[in-house]
């Protein structure tokens, strides 16, 4: 299998609802560390994957729905506590839609996994990594 990654990071604000998140209960903020990996079992007749700049450039746009906002404030979260796992698939599903959009070029239509990554620190992560669907 191969795999071609961008990154890239985001900066949020949010709470959580639930006693089990004890301080984080509060609004706070998170700075995230974020991986795309796309995965293909072949490369195309120019031994690309996908192309490098069109991941880097589908990855930021999919960032922007979130970077320097209060995801409370969001509707689109209403009623979800938006853990580092929870965002982790949102942002798979909007790289999804990319790559079904045709946005990553005509490679694009040969990854068949995806996985993303967000670093909360050099000691915390969370990824979710999925089929492209």
């Amino acid at each position: 299998m191969f795999s071609l990654t961008v990154c890239d990071h985001i900066m949020v604000a949010h709470s959580f609802r639930g006693a089990e998140f004890g301080p984080a209960q509060r609004l706070h903020g998170a700075t995230f560390a974020v991986e795309a990996e796309f995965r293909a079992p072949q490369l195309d007749h120019l031994h690309l994957l996908v192309d490098i700049g069109l991941a880097k450039t589908e990855l930021r746009r999919a960032l922007d729905t979130l970077d320097y906002r209060n995801l409370d404030d969001e509707g689109q979260f209403a009623g979800q506590n938006t853990t580092t796992e929870y965002l982790c698939r949102h942002i798979h599903q909007l790289l999804c839609a990319a790559l079904r959009e045709g946005r990553l070029g005509p490679q694009g239509g040969q990854v068949t996994a995806l996985k993303v990554l967000l670093r909360e620190s050099p000691n915390a992560w969370a990824a979710y990594e999925g089929a492209v669907a």
